[in-house]
């Protein structure tokens, strides 16, 4: 198959250009590779453009320095990836075609080759598989424009195989399945078997790399439906969720938030019942503490009984949260999301906050003893002007200062010490 797209045409910026005639000029074999190819055949402009290459690191190190192209990152050059910088403009990320010598199920140990089959063959996914040349030439080994055009997700060769080279490879299938298929629920029984049967190898995989795939199926098409589908086949244990599912909640949260920049640690929340579940998915899976604090916010506030003026809720849910003002409003939009209310979500950030006048200088003014007792004092105060609907000036809110000061213990500074 021969491209010949608009949106092919369209990669071959000058620094491309460059590149592909750098390589041609030492006689060293390169082609676009993955995911980009995958996406010029689905009719779309790539994000991102990976290459392969019949050049070894030392060979396209030696060509870089004779041309005076810069070299980042030199991380990867054990496994075979060189970064060029092209005209101080572009990057580019070539890899030397390789096999797999040694795997145990997290990484692999390689050599390099020259053979494109064999690279090919080492991948994990058909639709991954795929080279393309300058010209316009799709090299397609094992079926994957086929599978593209059809919307199948099949794994190179043998599914376990292929599994056990990387478990992660269990999610990036699920991944790539809500990006190709045309189906919520259209799995092939063999591939679902195997992944079945190497579930467990998910335990050998660090919480951060889970997190990361999960993070895109979160946010991805048909992410209930998958969810559902993955923990059907055994891995949820091994992914930090809870025993028990409830999956009407995440179709229920799924089907709100479609279509809204939805984050993904609100669908999430959604198969957590409680505070317990969210630490125990935070423990397997290393959340950011943002993530982590909106799961809990979420868990703790989605049962509240709001009333029909959610306004005047949220207004009160950002007087009684603490924390930096941006992040409570984003906790509290998410929030709305997670329970439909799609109008509210949008205009609360807009919304015009009532902002507590008095601070912990004006308590100092007022004699409130330094400490703990600034703190307390100014939480009551906050309620109180709470109650107040927000209306009570300073003046009278410093004024009620002795009767709060009344409910707090003269002794809690030395309580504290202890």
């Amino acid at each position: 198959m021969k491209l010949d797209s608009p949106e092919f045409h369209s990669i071959f910026t000058p620094e491309l250009n460059c590149l592909k005639d750098l390589f041609k000029k030492y006689n060293y074999e390169l082609r676009i590779a993955g995911g980009a190819v995958r996406d010029l055949l689905d009719g779309k402009v790539p994000v991102d453009l990976d290459f392969a290459t019949t050049a070894t690191p030392a060979e396209m190190k030696e060509m870089f320095t004779k041309e005076n192209i810069r070299m980042l990152n030199m991380n990867g050059e054990a496994h075979g990836t060189i970064t060029a910088r092209v005209n101080d403009k572009e990057n580019f990320e070539i890899t030397t075609l390789r096999i797999d010598v040694v795997t145990d199920g997290r990484k692999a140990e390689v050599e390099f080759t020259k053979d494109w089959m064999l690279d090919a063959n080492r991948r994990d996914l058909t639709i991954n598989s795929l080279f393309l040349d300058f010209e316009g030439q799709v090299y397609d080994y094992f079926n994957g424009i086929d599978d593209l055009k059809h919307h199948r997700i099949r794994f190179v060769g043998s599914a376990e195989q292929r599994i056990q080279e990387d478990y992660l490879r269990i999610l990036r299938y699920f991944r790539f399945y809500g990006k190709i298929a045309n189906d919520p629920d259209k799995h092939e029984n063999e591939t679902l078997d195997a992944i079945r049967n190497n579930a467990e190898g998910l335990k050998r995989i660090s919480g951060e790399r889970i997190w990361m795939e999960m993070k895109k199926i979160l946010t991805g098409r048909y992410s209930a439906h998958i969810i559902q589908s993955m923990i059907q086949v055994g891995l949820g244990e091994y992914i930090g969720l809870p025993r028990a599912n409830n999956f009407k909640e995440l179709f229920s949260v799924c089907e709100r938030t479609e279509g809204q920049n939805c984050h993904h640690m609100t669908r999430m929340s959604a198969l957590l019942d409680d505070e317990v579940d969210v630490y125990t998915f935070h423990e397997r899976n290393k959340l950011s503490n943002e993530e982590l604090q909106l799961a809990l916010f979420i868990v703790q506030h989605r049962s509240d009984t709001m009333g029909e003026d959610l306004m005047s809720y949220c207004t009160d849910l950002h007087s009684d949260s603490s924390g930096t003002e941006q992040k409570v409003i984003s906790k509290i939009v998410e929030l709305m999301k997670y329970c439909g209310h799609k109008k509210t979500a949008a205009e609360f950030p807009a919304l015009k906050l009532p902002v507590l006048p008095v601070t912990g200088h004006d308590l100092t003014q007022r004699d409130v003893p330094r400490g703990p007792k600034i703190a307390l004092t100014l939480n009551e105060l906050r309620k109180i002007w709470k109650d107040s609907r927000y209306t009570l000036s300073k003046e009278e809110l410093l004024d009620r200062i002795p009767e709060v000061l009344e409910r707090i213990p003269d002794n809690l500074k030395k309580k504290r010490k202890k």
